[in-house]
């Protein structure tokens, strides 16, 4: 099932002290912030225990499991839609899980063991769907392979976005980021309707704290595990909201040719 950007909830939580805070929390604000999922079908369903291996964020539109990655479109009607994996100012590793049946959210497994960050990220983290970095196809100018994940988004409006909720952003510039040797861009973005939206058009009206804070946010987080730096490409500039469309453009198309059986998929789920 592939769904019209009609059909896309438009969600944004206020406050989150855990990841885990479903994306249909039970609250009269939480009912109103989600009032436009119930309209148009889409819902969050949890399973297993939070905090464990078992702990699963599945999607569903009119009571139909859909992939958040595979079913949820690119764009909405004002910017591009944002699925939410991490909550800012929270610190479990979530993600979508690409390989699984239906691409549930779950948290990350490293060694056997529940990744969770060191300490909080300091903004809401996720990626766009339909999107994905070929670990086939090396970049002509930074001579890196991608990293078999759809695109990561860094949203850096006011508000705490619940996990699993669908936010449409604004895109404002991407960061090159060089994981282990692959390529793992970093779109920055603001919800359309956060205040700030009105006044970050590009990504020279985002201020140097935030920029150089995200940079050197995702430069160390990796060295408590005893894991080197992270590098960045384009000698380490956030590239602005022009080249970050080309970017996003590249990875749907690359996300287009898997679909259609054009690019090894692996261990990929793909409905």
């Amino acid at each position: 099932m592939q769904l019209s950007f009609a059909s896309v909830s438009l969600l944004a939580l206020t406050g989150s002290a855990t990841a885990f805070a479903p994306a249909l929390a039970g609250s009269a604000s939480a009912a109103r912030t989600f009032s436009a999922s119930a309209l148009f079908g889409i819902t969050t369903e949890s399973s297993g225990e939070e905090k464990t291996e078992s702990f699963r964020l599945g999607f569903k539109s009119d009571d139909a499991v859909i992939s958040p990655w595979h079913d949820i479109p690119l764009k909405g009607e004002k910017g591009y839609n944002m699925i939410v994996e991490i909550p800012k100012m929270t610190c479990a590793k979530m993600e979508i899980a690409t390989k699984e049946e239906s691409n549930p959210i779950a948290q990350d497994i490293k060694k056997g063991n529940l990744r969770d960050y060191h300490g909080p990220i300091f903004w809401n983290y996720g990626c766009l769907p339909q999107t994905w970095e070929d670990p086939n196809e090396e970049h002509p100018e930074l001579k890196v392979f991608g990293d078999d994940d759809p695109i990561d988004v860094v949203e850096i409006g006011s508000k705490a976005l619940a996990m699993g909720s669908v936010t449409e952003v604004k895109p404002l510039g991407v960061l090159a980021m060089i994981d282990d040797g692959e390529l793992d861009w970093k779109v920055v973005a603001v919800a359309v309707d956060d205040p700030l939206a009105k006044e970050y058009n590009d990504i020279d009206d985002v201020p140097a704290a935030i920029k150089d804070g995200i940079r050197e946010w995702f430069r160390w987080y990796k060295t408590p595990d005893d894991k080197p730096l992270n590098g960045f490409g384009f000698d380490e500039k956030f590239l602005n909201v022009a080249e970050t469309e080309k970017v996003i453009a590249e990875t749907n198309e690359a996300w287009k040719k898997l679909k259609a059986g054009d690019t090894e998929a692996g261990k990929l789920w793909l409905n």
